[in-house]
C-alpha cells in the first residue's frame, strides 16, 4: 500500500508519518487491500482537538473514517480500529451475499499464486536394456522406490517399483 499523508494546520513530522504508515501497513493482512492501493490520510488540528481522516479505495468499496481526539496518536489508533471493523463487515457481507462467486475468486487467486510458486523439475533418463532381476538390483543399489528400464524380452519401457507390503510391482508399456 502506498501512502499520501497531508497535514492541515499542522506540519506532518517524520514520527507521525512513520506511525501512520506502520499502523496502516498492518491492513495488508486483509485481502481487500493490495500493493497499488493509495491510502489518503489527512491530519487536521483544531483549537481544542485533533482530527485524522483516512480514505482507502479497495477492490470492493471505499473505506473511510474520521476520528477526533485530544491526542493525534490516539486518534490514529482509533481510526485503524474503525477501518478494521469496516473491513470485517464488508468481508462478512460479501461472504453472505456472494459466497460462491467470492470463494471462486479467492480460489482463482490462490491457484494463480500456487502455479507461480510451484517449481517444475524436469529430468531426462536413458532407459537401459536389462532384465527384471537386474532392474530390481539397480533400484535397490540406488535406494529409489522405482526404476525405469527397457525390458530385454519385449523391448518395451517398463517400471519396477517397491510396494508398501515389501514386495515389488511391475508396470509394462505396450
Amino acid at each position: 500500500m502506498r501512502f499520501e499523508i497531508v497535514g492541515k494546520n499542522i506540519t506532518v513530522t517524520e514520527a507521525m508519518r512513520e506511525k501512520i504508515e506502520t499502523k496502516l501497513s498492518n491492513l495488508h493482512k486483509y485481502l481487500l487491500i493490495d500493493e497499488d492501493t493509495i491510502a489518503r490520510v489527512v491530519a487536521r488540528v483544531y483549537p481544542n482537538t485533533q482530527k485524522i481522516e483516512v480514505t482507502i479505495p479497495t477492490k470492493v468499496g471505499l473505506l473511510r473514517t474520521e476520528v477526533e481526539n485530544d491526542d493525534l496518536y490516539a486518534a490514529i489508533d482509533l481510526a485503524i480500529d474503525k477501518l478494521e471493523d469496516q473491513i470485517r463487515r464488508q468481508k462478512t457481507r460479501l461472504s453472505r451475499r456472494h459466497k460462491e462467486s467470492l470463494a471462486e475468486t479467492f480460489l482463482e487467486e490462490e491457484m494463480e499464486e500456487e502455479e507461480k510458486d510451484i517449481p517444475v523439475r524436469t529430468k531426462t533418463i536413458h532407459a537401459d536394456e536389462m532384465d527384471l532381476d537386474e532392474a530390481i538390483m539397480q533400484m535397490e543399489l540406488l535406494g529409489h522406490n522405482f526404476f525405469i528400464y527397457t525390458d530385454e524380452e519385449t523391448g518395451n519401457i517398463s517400471v519396477v517399483y517397491r510396494r508398501r507390503d515389501g514386495g515389488y510391482g511391475l508396470i509394462e508399456t505396450k
